[in-house]
């Protein structure tokens, strides 16, 4: 190539323009008319405007992590504040109402107590108070334990009321403990007396139904018998002493197939929750022995005579 083809000029990348110090001047005097301006005349206040309008969505998305993080570490530390307080409140709850359930349960066995002794007031025979522990094992019997037994004088075949009425008999002593049978056991029986008519019957337990029930068997088809009459003890077994309510006539059935009444009839007692008893002396532990002796004697004697 020849020589005098070739340009003598720099490029372009190396030009030189305005220097640095006169671009700095320029510049920085726009800048401070730029602000004076704008201070005075709020000329660039739109420009702004549109800017931030611009620029919210990218703000917006830099700032949601640093505002999740904030808001997850106060939900937690809230939600962990909220569950101590719930947990404090719950404790205080339970105290509260384990704290109301014993008032209405010294209520309810005050009154209970109150009527239970009401009835002693009125019995003549000798009783003894007690309290039922436990249900026997046996799911086919009606039975319950007490906490008395020989050593308290407790006698097999004593009979066992609540406030309410006859509960059962005891059938079983042990030393500390002792047994009861509920009346509504099938194996049980009791002497019982219709306290409207004087009609007497015996009633036996039905445990075919979950809450047991008394069955009046052997009665004449046509008994006067109705629904809501009160039987109670008769005292012909020497047992359970006369008068002591039992239980009340539900319905009254006469079979064409049978000269017996079908009669059911509901226990007054509270058979499935009651507490305090009071065990009764048995009847025929009261009645005076027969004078055997002075009556043979009397009898020897009149033999003798001539």
């Amino acid at each position: 190539m020849p020589l005098g083809t070739l340009d003598s000029t720099p490029p372009p990348f190396f030009r030189q323009g305005p220097s640095a110090l006169s671009k700095l001047i320029f510049f920085s005097t726009l800048a401070l008319l730029l602000m004076v301006t704008d201070v005075r005349f709020q000329v660039t206040q739109p420009l702004r405007d549109v800017i931030a309008t611009a620029l919210y969505p990218v703000q917006w998305l830099v700032l949601r992590p640093i505002i999740w993080a904030q808001g997850g570490s106060q939900y937690f530390e809230s939600l962990n504040r909220s569950q101590a307080r719930e947990a404090a409140a719950q404790y205080q709850l339970g105290l509260q109402s384990q704290r109301a359930q014993q008032v209405e349960q010294l209520t309810l066995e005050n009154t209970r107590l109150r009527a239970l002794l009401e009835m002693r007031a009125r019995i003549n025979t000798p009783a003894l108070a007690a309290q039922v522990l436990y249900d026997a094992a046996d799911p086919y019997t009606r039975k319950v334990i007490l906490d008395k037994g020989a050593l308290d004088a407790v006698a097999a075949g004593a009979p066992v009321l609540d406030e309410s009425g006859v509960l059962g008999q005891v059938t079983r002593v042990y030393p500390s403990v002792s047994e009861v049978t509920l009346i509504t056991d099938p194996n049980q029986a009791i002497p019982v007396l219709n306290a409207r008519t004087g009609a007497r019957g015996l009633a036996f337990g039905n445990a075919s139904l979950r809450h047991g029930t008394l069955e009046l068997r052997y009665m004449d088809a046509n008994v006067d018998m109705v629904a809501g009459d009160l039987l109670t003890t008769s005292g012909v077994d020497g047992i359970y002493p006369p008068g002591l309510q039992v239980a009340r006539v539900l319905k009254t059935e006469s079979r064409a197939e049978s000269a017996f009444a079908r009669i059911t009839a509901a226990p007054v007692a509270r058979l499935d929750g009651t507490l305090h008893v009071l065990v009764l002396k048995p009847l025929m532990n009261q009645v005076p022995a027969k004078p055997v002796a002075a009556a043979e004697s009397a009898r020897g004697t009149q033999g003798g005579q001539p």
